[in-house]
């Protein structure tokens, strides 16, 4: 066999949830970005009517799909999209893992991925996964430092991945300047932009703020709406990229299911729910940064995302998550999971029920 697949990333955390099952009530988990929260119940009442259940569903998307995914683009950012210049995705995780390879297809000349050094491990993976180069950029006060890239890399790259606000550091990145960045080194930009809703300095901020050539915006429904199960988001931006991204994704046989499509324009159409989960959200930080910072634990409010990105003078991140998993019953993810530059970290997400989130705070705190 020429490729084995690495473990999963989150398969490596039996240890840690073992320390915690010494809890009464186990594991408090806090290591996946899960949304437990209800969803909207017209989202839900939507998608029990079923509708476009019978036939095959338009790859691209619905009509009533776009227009809401293109609304919700205005009324956030500001951006006016024609809705040829977006498309419907299974899910951003499949989009970020298939779209290196497609794109390859496009410029054969280029094999490389430039992503973030400490980020969600699916950017490098889908790099991999397509047989290409997996090019590591460095951050630099949490932001991509464009100018450590080396011009054989540039050279090369077929793509550079942002994430802001990121997974896992919180950090927000300049948009501007990537978008200038690729422009002027002729390299498309993917920018992930899934927790936009959830940006706490200052207001939620698009790529595609900056123009639409040479970028991708790419959207999810799972953090925004809590609807992570129906596994549908979207991509937008340069028209000759979506175009070309339609396309090839139609043969391939993508297709997000008639009824969650005509449900996820529901979810799109609404942000009351949005503005109810995002004071949850900053509810349940606070208070787990209020337990944490007493113990010498370093966990800052984060510029966006549900994320603490914390950390412990003398504990990586593995020791840190040991510490925290025997103290209180919380299972976070080691920084190590998201790049080697991250490994005197650990991510915390805010995702478990308020009591549960609670009783952690309240063993931490009797410490």
């Amino acid at each position: 066999m020429s490729f084995t697949p690495p473990p999963y990333p989150y398969e490596r955390l039996d240890g840690l949830k073992q320390l915690a099952e010494r809890h009464d009530g186990g594991p408090i988990d806090c290591s996946i970005g899960t949304p437990i929260d209800p969803p909207p119940q017209p989202v839900l009442e939507e998608l029990a009517r079923g509708v476009g259940a019978r036939g095959y569903p338009p790859s691209a998307g619905t009509l009533s799909l776009r227009k809401a995914c293109a609304a919700w683009v205005e009324r956030r950012f500001g951006v006016t999209l024609n809705l040829d210049q977006l498309a419907a995705c299974v899910g951003t995780k499949e989009f970020v893992g298939t779209v290196a390879g497609y794109l390859h297809l496009r410029s054969p000349e280029r094999d490389t991925v430039l992503y973030p050094a400490v980020s969600y491990p699916t950017y490098a993976m889908g790099a991999t996964l397509a047989g290409l180069r997996a090019v590591p950029v460095t951050m630099k006060n949490g932001r991509l430092d464009l100018d450590s890239i080396s011009p054989a890399d540039v050279d090369r790259a077929l793509v550079l991945w942002a994430n802001s606000p990121s997974n896992p550091t919180g950090a927000l990145d300049d948009l501007e300047s990537i978008a200038s960045w690729g422009r002027i080194h002729d390299v498309l930009i993917a920018s992930d932009e899934c927790y936009a809703e959830f940006t706490w300095a200052g207001r939620p901020r698009s790529i595609l703020e900056h123009g639409l050539e040479g970028l991708l915006a790419v959207h999810s429904v799972s953090k925004r709406s809590n609807l992570a199960g129906m596994r549908a988001g979207f991509y937008a931006g340069d028209p000759e990229v979506v175009a070309f991204l339609r396309s090839v994704r139609q043969h391939a046989g993508f297709m997000v299911a008639g009824p969650v499509q005509a449900a996820v324009a529901v979810a799109y159409g609404d942000d009351e729910h949005v503005n109810v989960q995002r004071e949850i959200y900053r509810s349940r930080l606070e208070l787990l940064i209020d337990a944490l910072t007493p113990l010498g634990i370093d966990a800052p409010f984060p510029d966006g995302s549900f994320y603490l990105w914390c950390s412990k003078d003398g504990m990586d991140g593995w020791a840190l998550g040991s510490f925290l998993a025997e103290a209180s019953g919380l299972v976070v993810s080691p920084g190590e999971l998201y790049g080697e530059d991250g490994k005197n970290f650990a991510r915390l997400a805010v995702v478990q029920p308020d009591d549960r989130l609670a009783l952690a705070a309240s063993r931490l705190q009797g410490l």
